[in-house]
């Protein structure tokens, strides 16, 4: 009786656990270069909590666009702006009002360097031979870069010092190794919940350059994708949440304008 009782129950458990199993999908998921060190984190941690998967492929949000409308294979895009998710939703390619705003971003002027102040004086001082960015036609943080530039009067003064990378990643990997002494980057590129991973850096003042809202949008693949849906809907969670503040990242607008306010007042 015994014996049958068990059999029974490992029957029972069996036949719990094995809907979990047949549900469980891999998404694949466009997100963009400034984004991917905490993607990675939210995907670990999706996953542990799922059993889903998820594989992340970066580049700039104008390349991932691009490759979007030319057919790639993605179910979600996590952009670095609000305009490209919308244009997809207009183009038909991905599903009208699933659009979120996951994130919003912030711009860091960066030297690999310890103990130097950098901050507005040190790019009027022009004191450095090369200043990396990224593309500002391709890669949001390089708009918002080049605004910082022309709301400095900077323009013309810094213009033969610019050295250009597709994304964001790239512009971060000048000043690593050497071909730039200062790029602006993200600021999740160059920090972590302990303060700066190393070199110095100066967080950007919000006056300088627009917001960087950075849309979600599920593309249309992903609609018969269960997996990217859920992590669509991860990516709003509180875990989620705790993950990107440690990155730098806010996902309320009112509270970055608060702490950019407090960031002023502390000089």
């Amino acid at each position: 009786m015994r014996r049958f009782s068990l059999q029974f129950m490992q029957a029972v458990l069996l036949l719990i656990l094995a809907p979990v199993s047949c549900l469980a999908e891999q998404a694949l998921v466009a997100v963009a270069s400034n984004f991917s060190a905490p993607a990675r984190a939210i995907v670990s941690a999706f996953e542990r909590e799922t059993g889903h998967s998820v594989r992340l492929s970066q580049g700039s949000s104008g390349k991932l666009y691009a490759q979007i409308l030319n057919g790639a294979p993605f179910d979600l895009f996590l952009s670095a702006d609000s305009e490209k998710p919308t244009l997809l939703i207009e183009a038909g390619l991905a599903v009208e009002d699933s659009k979120r705003t996951y994130a919003f971003g912030a711009l860091a002027l960066w030297a690999s360097k310890e103990g130097v102040l950098i901050n507005a004086e040190t790019l009027r001082a022009g004191n450095f031979s090369r200043l990396a960015q990224a593309n500002p036609r391709l890669a949001p943080y390089g708009l918002a870069a080049q605004q910082v530039i022309d709301r400095l009067a900077l323009t013309d003064a810094l213009a033969e010092k610019q050295v250009t990378g597709e994304n964001i990643s790239q512009a971060y990997q000048f000043v690593t190794t050497g071909n730039a002494e200062l790029g602006f980057v993200a600021l999740s590129q160059v920090m972590n919940r302990d303060g700066p991973i190393r070199g110095s850096l100066w967080r950007v003042p919000q006056e300088l350059y627009d917001p960087i809202a950075q849309d979600a949008v599920l593309l249309n693949r992903g609609l018969n994708n269960i997996a990217a849906q859920e992590f669509m809907r991860f990516m709003m969670s509180a875990e989620a949440n705790g993950i990107l503040a440690n990155y730098g990242y806010s996902l309320d607008s009112d509270a970055v304008a608060a702490a950019r306010s407090g960031e002023k007042k502390d000089g």
